[in-house]
C-alpha cells in the first residue's frame, strides 16, 4: 500500500506543479487561484472517493489510499495555502487575504459535500 500512496503523492505533486500556476495565469488577479482551484477540486475527488467507500464502493484499499492519502495528499495545498495567505497579510492585502481564506473554507467544504452527494448518487454527473 506504501507504494501506492507514493506513487499517488508524486502524482498528485506534479499535477499540482502544473495546474495551479496554468490557472493563476488565466484568472490573472490578486488571489492565489490556483491555489485555491486545487484545494477545491482535491476536496471533492476526496469526497467523492471516501463516499463512494463508505458506501460499499468497487474501490480497493490500495485504489482508495492512491486517491485520498496520495493523489489528494500530494495535489491539494494546505502549506502553500497557509503562506500565500501571509504573503497577503504581510504585503498589507489584509482584505485578500480574508476574502482568500473565507473562499478557501467555504468552497472546499462545498466541493468535498458535492462530492460526496455525486457517490451517494443524489446529483448525476
Amino acid at each position: 500500500m506504501l507504494w501506492w500512496i507514493a506513487l499517488g503523492g508524486a502524482l498528485g505533486s506534479v499535477a499540482r506543479f502544473l495546474v495551479g500556476p496554468m490557472v493563476q495565469r488565466m484568472v490573472h488577479g490578486p488571489l492565489p487561484v490556483g491555489t485555491l482551484a486545487i484545494n477545491v477540486v482535491g476536496s471533492f475527488l476526496i469526497g467523492l472517493v471516501l463516499r463512494s467507500s463508505l458506501q460499499g464502493g468497487q474501490l480497493s484499499s490500495n485504489t482508495i489510499a492512491f486517491l485520498t492519502v496520495g493523489f489528494c495528499g500530494g495535489f491539494t495545498t494546505f502549506s502553500a495555502f497557509s503562506w500565500e495567505t501571509l504573503r497577503l497579510l504581510e504585503d498589507g492585502e489584509v482584505v485578500h487575504a480574508f476574502t482568500y481564506i473565507a473562499l478557501s473554507v467555504a468552497l472546499s467544504v462545498t466541493a468535498v459535500f458535492l462530492g460526496s452527494l455525486v457517490a451517494r448518487g443524489l446529483i448525476r454527473s
